[in-house]
């Protein structure tokens, strides 16, 4: 049986990941934050801003003080095509560590 590759990749990336850092020296979580809004580069800017406002509320809720956030991948996705303008949901997400 064969994987797909993109599956295959991630499985490749999540051990790499493990692998290099071990559970006594950081824990990691993804973190997301999801926007609806008409165009598509205002959700997209909306998203990376609320997640990190997110990020620093949970971090705070849990009493991390030090942490790290990795790079902000943003993934957009039409939600309605009228003629006139286009509505997007765009999903922010990021590795935070502590």
């Amino acid at each position: 049986m064969r994987f797909p590759t993109k599956i295959a990749a991630a499985i490749v990336l999540t051990l790499t990941a493990f692998a290099a850092v071990s559970p006594a020296q950081a824990k990691c979580t993804r973190l997301a934050f999801s926007v609806n809004d008409y165009g598509k580069k205002g959700p997209t800017e909306d998203a990376k801003k609320l997640l990190d406002k997110y990020i620093k509320d949970w971090t705070s809720e849990r009493g991390i003080k030090n942490y790290t956030t990795g790079k902000k991948d943003v993934k957009c996705e039409l939600f309605l095509d009228v003629i006139v303008f286009d509505e997007y949901t765009c999903r922010a997400e990021a590795s935070v560590c502590w």
